[in-house]
């Protein structure tokens, strides 16, 4: 990757070399961490669309609307319309009207649902410490601001593009 790098930077060299080289390094492992967790949860019907789906409503307890749960999945809504069907269908969650708006549909997660990620969450736990085992506890605090911060970064730069 680095010598990869390092000859693209030669032929262009305006390139942002180390930019470059974070970016690959974030994909790379987000990449590996993705199929981890996919594999994981295969098995239990779910993908991870799906899981984080079940998670916003495992700890909303009064439930989500589906748009705000595109919100906190990152999915769209026709995405979101999938995902919401395959987890009631399954009997993880339940549709129902919100007491302030009939009009308004809102997803619960159901006790079947908050079973299944009470029995799929332990498990997890050691694969989540394991890779950052190497990482001090202010090396941890350190990743976790400048992940933050390259977030707000992204967020500012697709909410400044008049195409998005």
């Amino acid at each position: 990757m680095d010598a990869g790098i390092a000859r693209v930077g030669e032929m262009i060299p305006e390139a942002p070399q180390q930019e470059v080289r974070l970016t690959r390094l974030l994909l790379l492992v987000g990449g590996t961490l993705l199929g981890e967790v996919e594999a994981y949860l295969k098995p239990h019907g779910l993908n991870d669309s799906d899981f984080r789906t079940l998670m916003a409503l495992y700890s909303s307890p009064e439930g989500a609307t589906p748009s705000e749960l595109c919100g906190f999945a990152q999915q769209g809504a026709t995405n979101m319309t999938r995902i919401g069907n395959a987890l009631v269908k399954a009997g993880l969650a339940a549709r129902s009207h919100s007491a302030e708006d009939r009009r308004r549909i809102v997803l619960n997660i159901t006790p079947s649902g908050k079973r299944l990620v009470r029995k799929i969450l332990p498990p997890l736990f050691p694969k989540v410490l394991g890779a950052y085992a190497s990482l001090s506890a202010g090396d941890k605090r350190t990743l976790e601001r400048l992940l933050r911060q390259v977030a707000l970064n992204i967020d500012s730069l697709q909410s400044s593009d008049p195409s998005s």
